[in-house]
């Protein structure tokens, strides 16, 4: 193992086959592949010393691998510390800058005045988000902040299937008038994608709710994560907002990755007949803070 991880180290040093197998960690870590080999090699980063670790599987007396309350009792046993990958991941999210870079520019919009709008792009993924901001007058007040996942049909084609274009344009005004932050992130279809969103659209369509079309197609319920989100304002030392928003997963997500103080300001249900559906299941099954849903006329320009 010395030899394997010495600084100069050749091919020709080590035997081969031999009885220690190398493995090689991504370079992103936990935060590109959620694995053990990754997982040591963060922990070992993380406390300063060279990247290379060794792991070794936990066996049961019987043979078998131990998992969950046998690795917990194990543990407790020879008074091991325990934690979990998604320990580590969690930790990288709230402590790392996750941006590699961004690019700004003024963006002048038809009926509400300019805004600046800035591209940023993540640094282990790739993938682009979009930020529009205006300069908030009342310095001293919590920036008001909606964080809004796309929706092509919707905020694009105006679908009356969901309420995206409506809660898009409330946001846009209410920042226009009091200054805050749109931050618009590129998570179509709770995070599922514009191809299979299509796909659980043609399942709902035969009388399945969103939640059920997901999971006949074998897709996560909603696997949306805001921990860019918490990025975006750490790196604007930004540490207090007011969040537009019905869902109370996105305000616990946020405040999971370093954002604490986060207040809650009710966004209008903006309801009609192809969307009834959709909305009463957010609030029944998703738990969506939501008064009875109502016909709500967007606010005037």
């Amino acid at each position: 193992i010395l030899s394997a991880i010495a600084d100069q180290v050749q091919p020709q040093d080590i035997v081969k086959p031999g009885h220690i197998f190398p493995l090689q960690a991504r370079e992103g870590g936990v935060l590109e592949r959620p694995g053990h080999t990754e997982g040591s090699i963060d922990l070992v980063r993380l406390a300063g010393f060279k990247p290379a670790s060794i792991i070794c599987e936990v066996m049961n007396p019987d043979g078998t691998m131990s998992k969950g309350s046998e690795l917990t009792k194990f543990a407790e046993t020879h008074q091991l510390k325990m934690l979990s990958i998604d320990d580590i991941i969690t930790y990288r999210r709230m402590h790392e800058n996750l941006i590699e870079e961004e690019v700004s520019a003024e963006l002048p919009t038809e009926s509400l005045g300019e805004f600046k709008i800035t591209v940023i792009r993540e640094k282990i993924s790739g993938h682009e988000h979009v930020i529009l901001s205006k300069e908030n007058p009342k310095i001293n007040a919590p920036l008001l902040v909606r964080v809004h996942s796309a929706c092509m049909t919707g905020d694009l084609f105006d679908s009356k299937r969901c309420d995206c274009s409506q809660q898009l344009n409330y946001s846009m005004r209410r920042i226009s008038n009091e200054g805050g932050l749109l931050i618009y992130l590129n998570q179509e279809g709770r995070g599922i994608g514009l191809f299979n969103k299509i796909k659980a659209y043609t399942l709902q369509e035969q009388g399945l709710d969103t939640i059920e079309a997901n999971q006949k197609l074998g897709m996560p319920i909603d696997s949306r994560n805001y921990h860019i989100v918490a990025n975006i304002l750490r790196n604007r030392d930004v540490d207090s907002i007011r969040l537009l928003t019905n869902n109370p997963s996105k305000i616990s997500d946020i405040k999971k990755y370093g954002i604490e103080k986060v207040e809650r300001e009710a966004i209008p249900v903006f309801c009609n007949e192809y969307n009834n559906k959709y909305l009463q299941t957010k609030k029944d099954k998703l738990n969506h803070l939501m008064q009875d849903l109502l016909t709500v006329k967007e606010m005037a320009p």
